[in-house]
């Protein structure tokens, strides 16, 4: 539900992209590449990095950065001056600094976002020789060689991974204090789920059953490793998916290419499940189970909806956040509970689907003012008191420790961390963790309760049907996005999704998707 949750896909890219060796041969620079004037602040002029973060300014974001600032100048010469980008806006916004040679120092970045492209046009620093230097001990203490190595594309490494458990699932966030009215005590598959839904909208005046917010539609059918909404991928959790882009059209893999050598793409509506899926979430919508405004609200409005007891489940990630919502809530709506859901058929023993591609990383401008401060940002924060004020507040006014390892909070202080400070060996968990999050979090942190995608570290290359891509893109956000969320009739809207798609240029995305990934399995 919270901005950091939306911080969405997989986690740790395994092997990376091979299908990009060829584009990112050349592609990125190194320190020792990039223009003087990109590498260091006027002489006798005080450093101030600038960096792109997602999201609203976090309450009592001022006083965290004169502290944060002040330490940091003390300790290292410098300061930072973040500038926030709502989520609504972030990935076009940044895109564009990008494409204008704007001297902003890092940003987020994702496959899910722009990383790809900026890869491979040059725009972000592809980050090996600096890290090997040795500059940075306290930053490669804090992040595992091997999660390097996995998140590598082609042997380049163009970002930092900004992770906080080995493997990430998104699922359901609910209130349980309301399905435990309902007799309900623990919800383990979709059929309860829905049956849950249901008893919401039949019982609960002016309580929405089901909360989508304006970034999640392609989140609920046509999704890795499951749909959201799909009940199909919950029941088979095995579905291998791969788009070009983070917006573009999703196509579903064949899940025996590596036996017969074909990936054998096709688009998500040809798959096992899809159409059912498609109608079940257009009965949700006509139902009035999704919330109405579904295209148009933004996530930091659906959290506030969802704090204030207005919505019955959220979307929700494996990352130990969810409990975060919890005082407010309790504060809105005294007796609240909250646990998270992940309907997967055999629970904690499904061993579904993991790429363990990373959702964020920290990436460096080509464009910025110097790629050695700003991973000597990154390295500072890799040291524990520096890490826990910036991603927690201040000692005292926004939490207090708990142990080594737990937090209280205080304030409704929340930086997304996600986009700059992840150490997966230095976070905290909050100290009233509910029992069902901390247990789907414990589970997330072994790599052996997942099965690796055959398709994992394959990355497809845009820039051969970048044209194509582009029109397929605008194509999916005027007519699947309204599909996805069940706002128009199923056949008449992926009718018209259809036929905008050929004309976008389906037929060589699909070509193009196919070469691609078969080339993928014969290096295998």
């Amino acid at each position: 539900m919270s901005d950091q949750n939306l911080s969405r896909r997989g986690l740790l890219s395994v092997g990376g992209g091979l299908t990009l060796a060829a584009l990112f041969a050349g592609a990125g620079c190194s320190s020792s590449q990039q223009p003087k004037g990109g590498q260091s602040s006027a002489p006798g002029k005080a450093l101030t990095l600038s960096l792109l973060l997602p999201g609203d300014v976090p309450a009592g974001w001022d006083a965290v950065l004169a502290e944060v600032n002040k330490k940091l100048q003390a300790d290292q010469g410098f300061t930072i001056k973040p500038q926030f980008i709502p989520w609504a806006n972030y990935g076009q916004q940044a895109l564009l600094k990008f494409t204008a040679g704007e001297s902003f120092d890092t940003a987020l970045q994702a496959r899910w976002l722009n990383m790809t492209q900026l890869a491979a046009s040059g725009s972000i620093v592809e980050l090996s020789s600096l890290l090997s230097s040795g500059k940075y001990p306290n930053l490669t203490a804090t992040i595992d060689p091997k999660i390097i190595e996995l998140n590598r594309w082609s042997g380049k490494l163009y970002g930092l991974p900004q992770i906080n458990s080995v493997a990430r699932f998104h699922h359901f966030a609910i209130r349980q204090d309301l399905a435990d009215r309902y007799g309900m005590s623990e919800i383990t598959d979709f059929a309860g789920l829905e049956k849950f839904w249901y008893d919401v909208k039949q019982k609960e005046k002016g309580i929405t059953p089901i909360g989508v917010n304006s970034r999640m539609p392609k989140l609920l059918v046509a999704w890795n490793p499951v749909g959201w909404l799909n009940p199909s991928m919950w029941e088979n959790p095995r579905t291998s998916i791969s788009s070009f882009t983070g917006e573009s059209l999703a196509f579903v893999l064949a899940a025996d290419g590596k036996q017969t050598g074909s990936a054998n793409p096709v688009p998500f509506w040809e798959a096992p499940g899809m159409m059912d899926a498609l109608r079940l979430v257009r009965k949700y919508y006509q139902d009035g189970l999704i919330n109405k405004n579904a295209l148009t609200v933004d996530s930091k409005a659906l959290e506030s909806q969802f704090k204030a007891g207005r919505i019955a489940t959220g979307w929700a990630m494996t990352d130990g956040l969810t409990s975060q919502m919890l005082p407010e809530l309790t504060k809105n709506v005294p007796g609240a509970m909250l646990s998270n859901v992940i309907p997967l058929k055999g629970g904690k023993d499904a061993k579904p689907y993991q790429t363990f591609q990373a959702d964020n990383f920290l990436v460096l401008n080509a464009k910025g003012q110097s790629n050695e401060k700003a991973l000597q940002l990154e390295d500072w924060l890799s040291i524990k008191e520096n890490h826990d004020l910036i991603t927690y507040g201040i000692q005292g006014k926004d939490w207090n420790p708990v142990g080594d390892d737990k937090y209280e909070m205080l304030s409704t202080y929340t930086f997304p961390g996600f986009a700059l400070s992840w150490r997966a060996k230095l976070e905290r968990r909050i100290k009233d963790m509910t029992a069902s999050e901390a247990a789907w979090f414990d589970w997330a942190q072994q790599a052996d309760n997942f099965t690796i995608d055959p398709y994992a570290s394959f990355t497809p290359d845009p820039e051969p049907v970048k044209r194509e891509n582009t029109q397929v893109t605008a194509a999916m956000t005027q007519f699947a996005n309204p599909l996805f969320i069940g706002a128009v009739d199923v056949d008449q809207g992926l009718d018209k999704l259809k036929k905008a798609l050929d004309r976008a240029g389906l037929a060589k995305l699909q070509t193009e998707m196919a070469k691609q990934a078969d080339a993928y399995l014969k290096g295998q």
